[in-house]
């Protein structure tokens, strides 16, 4: 895969990852399993790839000098 997610989305999809698994914990009933969406925003930082930048050809990287 390629790398598509720069260093700044980076952060801000941890961040948003561990906010919404935090629901888990937050919220009570259904609707805390809501959470487990943040599941997404944490493996596409670790990767460093996202799919839907991929298909819309985008990319948060900064361009490599040569």
């Amino acid at each position: 895969m390629k790398i598509n997610v720069g260093s700044a989305d980076r952060i801000v999809r941890i961040l948003a990852g561990v906010g919404l698994l935090s629901l888990l914990f937050l919220l009570e009933g259904n609707a805390r399993w809501f959470g487990l969406i943040g599941i997404v925003p944490l493996a596409t930082a670790a990767m460093r790839s996202c799919p839907l930048y991929s298909l819309l050809g985008m990319s948060t990287c900064p361009a490599k000098k040569s």
